[in-house]
């Protein structure tokens, strides 16, 4: 089995920090969004990867290269953003005649078992209820359970239960005829050409999807998601936080550092990630994530999200305050 993973896309929900570097290269929990995908599908028995890359595609290209070299990996530049049923049309060179295959989103931490999904016996689509499913793909299902109809980002949904981005297809060869169809047609919903419609299509033809649910899902597309996200894996992960040893420095676990930081005077913690070669001084964090390279001194952040090579200064002050005086910052 393939793992083909869309990471083209130039992430302008979180354009601020993905100027520099490629939206799954953002990390969280000590480590970038698409290393918790990887690693996950690699525990799961998956060493054959296709990735689409397109902004900023080199950075992802030498690290999927550079931190797993065992794996056996493709990449395939999606030159314009024309939607994910378009990311994986582009890789039907890549996929022998009908092997199966699992998209995953390279910006989408799942937790599910995987190995379950690699062996399910049809097609099929994760998926779990939320309250507005107008932003994502969303699935009708018979009272089999089967999949009867998707829909891309419906207006009126009839259903809840929204696509997360995590998809083992079997039939690989009409999923590719599909996409094929749609593009030299030019049908595109929402000015993309999207999985969903594709997958649509094979169902009309008979093909059968089931669909699993998902524990958890994070689309790390938002501050919120990302810090929320980096909250979970920390905790799950439980880093030694008793190898950190920094000057007059209070750690409150779980506390992610990187390699060669600078780190004194301060209070980190509890959720906090802190990118390698990052220099803390007089500074306290709770519920953060600290870029690579970052400098923060005199300064107090909470729910914070720090770029890479980012310098935040705060103020220092030097009081003597007089009796019944009263000083308001905020």
């Amino acid at each position: 089995m393939k793992a083909i993973i869309p990471v083209a896309g130039i992430g302008t929900r979180l354009r601020t920090h993905a100027q520099t570097q490629p939206k799954a290269l953002i990390p969280i929990a000590g480590k970038p969004i698409l290393a918790h995908i990887v690693e996950s599908l690699i525990d799961a028995g998956i060493n054959d990867f296709i990735f689409i890359i397109g902004y900023m595609g080199d950075k992802i290209e030498r690290y999927i290269t550079g931190h797993y070299p065992h794996i056996k990996s493709s990449f395939v530049i999606q030159t314009t953003g024309k939607g994910v049923g378009h990311a994986i049309w582009l890789a039907k060179d890549l996929i022998p005649n009908n092997e199966e295959i699992l998209v995953v989103f390279g910006d989408t931490i799942v937790d599910v078992n995987l190995q379950s999904v690699i062996n399910s016996d049809t097609s099929a689509l994760g998926v779990k209820k939320v309250e507005d499913p107008r932003q994502f793909g969303v699935a009708e299902l018979d009272k089999e359970g089967f999949i009867t109809r998707m829909v891309e980002k419906p207006t009126i949904p009839k259903t809840n239960l929204a696509l997360v981005g995590i998809y083992k297809i079997k039939e690989s060869e009409k999923l590719l005829e599909a996409l094929e169809n749609n593009i030299s047609q030019k049908l595109k919903t929402h000015n993309e050409f999207t999985l969903t419609d594709a997958m649509m299509s094979m169902i009309n033809e008979g093909v059968k999807f089931k669909t699993f649910d998902v524990d958890y899902w994070y689309d790390c597309g938002k501050k919120e998601v990302l810090l929320e996200t980096n909250s979970i894996l920390l905790n799950r992960l439980n880093y030694d936080t008793s190898k950190y040893q920094f000057e007059n420095t209070i750690i409150i676990p779980p506390v992610f550092i990187g390699e060669g930081c600078e780190i004194k005077n301060s209070i980190i913690g509890p959720n906090v990630s802190v990118g390698d070669h990052a220099i803390l001084d007089y500074a306290i964090l709770k519920e953060s994530i600290i870029g690579p390279y970052a400098q923060i001194k005199h300064a107090i952040l909470d729910h914070s999200l720090i770029g890479n090579d980012a310098l935040f200064i705060g103020m220092k002050q030097s009081l003597n305050i007089g009796d019944s005086t009263e000083i308001n910052f905020g």
